[in-house]
């Protein structure tokens, strides 16, 4: 446990003070509950608890206040504690009239949720909003009360920083301490053999390892895979764990499939990796890809999916004359009846030697959400012009002093969603560098500077940078692929008719998501043509269920 003081929820309200401090009562042994009665006294009280070291997790502002906006307001707050979570509540009387005047606000980012004030004892809508919003602000941005795992390291650069992003995207908390801290010390004591860093100690096997990658840290705690073993032939092995693969896993397995899902990495896929998806359908309030992910695999799990993770598959035999497909892994391979592609893709990488050597020192390919917190008062640069940079830019904006987001395009139109480029075009901390490329980077110990060049002129500026985070577009992950899989000239997977007419069977296309291999499928975003977005991944990964049944049917 730690002494650090509880973080704060402040109150600011002329009127419902009172009411809205009592409704906050249930969150008083974990919250310091404060009130303000304007926007100036709200200031003081912040500004009071940040110099005892309060962290204020979340602002509660009424809709109406005696000296501003409320959303200016909030604004203001929020540039005093850019972490915090800013909620909107408003009476019963005017709540239809301020939901109409604020909720382009509300699209905007300038705050997280507007809810309607309780009305009395019991409101659990309420405050389902309020501990979804408070459970976002301790994972992402509070320090964890309680270890699953403990690492030991002089610094958190390089595997360090690897192993926490693994470790937060599979939900397991976790902290980083130099080796002459208590806990150091400990660790190194109860070590057997020389110390190497990083040392790691997973509390769920009381065993403390030197892991070399990342794997040996998920072989810790979730077991070495030796062999996967599966006696009989499945009904459908997914390959991925993304959203595509963890919609089938939870379609196919509620259908009463046999269903084997095979994750390389962290459950999740790239989508995992994302601070705050704002657009899917169900959660107004947002969600982390972290929480979508572990609530996904929640889900198949209860209908019977099982899951390996870990291991890369590395081949697959395709099946002949009625024979099963062999999917391959290091661990053991596994036979099955249909497949379903659904490994994602990786970043593409920068191939910038100067600026690559820095990987893990301040330069980072994807949101790299542990690094967030080590970028605060710095200047970082988010390359890239998708969904994820945005997010990327957002999530980094509540620590770093500036953020730019740089593109070669001329700006974000193209290629972003619209409330995200709303969200940023309000947040004072992101600026947009368009028609620019990095194209060089350096510094001492760890990155201080990048130089980016014009796309329009070639003339070069460099610019300060403690972080550089590159979410560059998609490379598909089919190395492992057999050659009878069709793929397009940038490797991603042909489907349906884009697939060529010489592998059509009897003049007929696949199905809209079946490869030119029958009994094998393909969804999200390792698949030519998919939109590349976290919803339209899911649809297909339920989709393609439908097609795996007509495939399965007896008559194959």
């Amino acid at each position: 446990m730690t002494d650090a003081p509880k973080p704060a929820i402040v109150v600011v309200s002329a009127q419902h003070a009172d009411q809205l401090v009592d409704e906050f009562g249930r969150y008083a042994r974990d919250y310091e509950i404060a009130k303000a009665r304007s926007v100036d006294e709200a200031i003081s009280v912040t500004m009071s608890l940040t110099r005892r070291g309060v962290q204020v997790a979340m602002f509660v502002s009424d809709s109406r206040l005696p000296d501003s906006l409320a959303p200016t307001a909030l604004h203001m707050l929020r540039s005093l504690v850019p972490t915090s979570r800013r909620v909107l509540v408003a009476p019963w009387e005017y709540f239809r009239e301020d939901s109409v005047a604020f909720r382009p606000a509300l699209a905007k980012g300038k705050f997280d949720a507007f809810l309607l004030m309780p009305r009395g004892l019991r409101d659990e809508e309420f405050h389902l909003a309020i501990v979804e919003l408070l459970n976002e602000w301790g994972a992402s941005i509070a320090a964890p009360l309680v270890d699953s795992v403990q690492i030991v390291s002089p610094d958190s650069r390089g595997l360090v920083l690897a192993i926490r992003d693994y470790l937060f995207r599979i939900g397991a908390p976790s902290r980083v301490y130099p080796p002459d801290s208590e806990v150091g010390r400990a660790v190194v004591e109860a070590y057997d053999g020389e110390p190497t860093w990083p040392l790691i100690r997973v509390f769920s096997k009381d065993e403390i390892v030197a892991p070399t990658s990342v794997r040996d840290v998920a072989m810790s705690i979730y077991g070495r895979p030796d062999e996967i073993d599966v006696e009989t032939v499945v009904d459908v092995v997914v390959v991925g764990a993304g959203p595509a693969g963890l919609a089938t896993a939870v379609y196919a397995s509620s259908e009463g499939l046999g269903t084997i899902a095979i994750e390389s990495e962290a459950i999740g896929g790239q989508a995992g990796t994302s601070s705050m998806i704002r657009n899917y359908l169900g959660f107004p309030q947002g969600i982390s890809g972290t929480k979508l992910a572990q609530r996904a695999r929640s889900q198949a799990l209860r209908f019977g999916t099982r899951f390996f993770t870990g291991w890369p598959v590395t081949g697959v035999k395709t099946g002949v004359d009625g024979e099963p497909h062999v999917v391959c892994t290091e661990g053991g391979d596994v036979r099955a009846r249909a497949i379903v592609i659904a490994c994602g893709v990786d970043y593409r990488k920068l191939n910038i030697p100067s600026v690559d050597e820095y990987v893990g020192r301040g330069v980072n390919y994807g949101a790299a959400m542990t690094a967030a917190r080590e970028m605060e008062d710095y200047d970082v640069l988010v390359v890239g012009g998708g969904n994820s940079a945005g997010q990327a830019a957002v999530h980094l904006a509540r620590f770093a002093r500036t953020v730019t987001i740089v593109v070669r395009r001329p700006d974000l139109s193209a290629t972003m969603s619209q409330y995200l480029i709303d969200e940023i075009s309000f947040n004072p901390r992101i600026t947009v560098r368009g028609n620019a490329c990095v194209v060089d980077g350096g510094g001492t110990d760890t990155l201080e500077w990048v130089e980016l060049e014009s796309t329009v002129d070639g003339s070069r500026e460099r610019v300060d940078a403690r972080g550089l985070f590159l979410l560059l577009g998609a490379e598909p992950r089919c190395e492992w692929m057999p050659p009878d899989v069709m793929r397009d000239e940038k490797g991603f997977v042909l489907t349906g008719r884009d697939v060529p007419m010489e592998h059509w069977i009897d003049g007929c296309p696949p199905a809209s998501l079946a490869t030119s291999v029958p009994g094998i499928f393909a969804v999200g975003d390792v698949r030519a043509g998919s939109m590349k977005r976290v919803a339209s991944a899911a649809g297909e990964g339920a989709s393609v269920v439908a097609l795996v049944h007509t495939w399965l049917e007896p008559t194959h």
